[in-house]
């Protein structure tokens, strides 16, 4: 199991990220209305292909936040150098145990892979196999995300419930590459905790 220090993350294009205390990392997108894009702090040669990944998040609402905004907080991995390529599971704090919308409920974490299969493609063509409600998310609360990956198939739990499992990553089975810590539109992002265990 590898724990990340701060030092070791870098940013991608419109992202912002500072340090509030010695075991936090604040994370939030800038300079960009677009949803989907590379916006992740990330672990600088952290060459993940199998493994578990293990991070605590807390997705606030930052203060010029659109409507549409969900708190959009969660993980990056098998991240390309230069961002263009990675995997993607998020949760949406907003549309969980507070809100009284069920379909906003169904939508409460997200698999996506980038650039290809994103959020608005998704939804687009109403590909909802990569959606599940989490009922146990909020926002201004912190949650517990771990993720399990082997080859082209993940599991991924919230606040140790299982609440997806993917099969068929949109890279392929032996994809490689970073860890990162990602944020959308309107979220001021806390991780702690972020640790790693590598089985290849």
């Amino acid at each position: 199991m590898m724990i990340m220090k701060q030092e070791a993350f870098r940013l991608m294009p419109h992202t912002g990220m500072d340090f509030p205390d010695a075991e936090t990392i604040r994370v939030w997108k800038t300079g960009s209305l677009e949803p989907d894009i590379n916006t992740y702090a990330g672990v600088i040669g952290s060459s993940f292909h199998n493994g578990t990944i293990d991070v605590d998040v807390c997705g606030r609402l930052l203060p010029d936040a659109p409507d549409y905004a969900r708190g959009f907080i969660g993980i990056v991995f098998r991240a390309a150098e230069d961002g263009r390529e990675f995997e993607s599971f998020y949760i949406r704090p907003a549309n969980g145990k507070e809100c009284d919308d069920p379909v906003r409920r169904a939508h409460g974490c997200q698999y996506f892979s980038f650039p290809g299969y994103t959020f608005s493609y998704l939804r687009e063509f109403g590909i909802t196999d990569y959606e599940n409600q989490v009922g146990t998310i909020g926002l201004n609360q912190w949650s517990h995300i771990k993720a399990v990956i082997r080859d082209d198939c993940g599991t991924f739990c919230v606040d140790g419930i299982e609440v997806l499992n993917v099969h068929g990553f949109k890279h392929g089975p032996a994809s490689r590459g970073n860890i990162g810590l990602y944020v959308d539109i309107g979220t001021d992002g806390l991780f702690r905790n972020l640790s790693v265990s590598y089985e290849d």
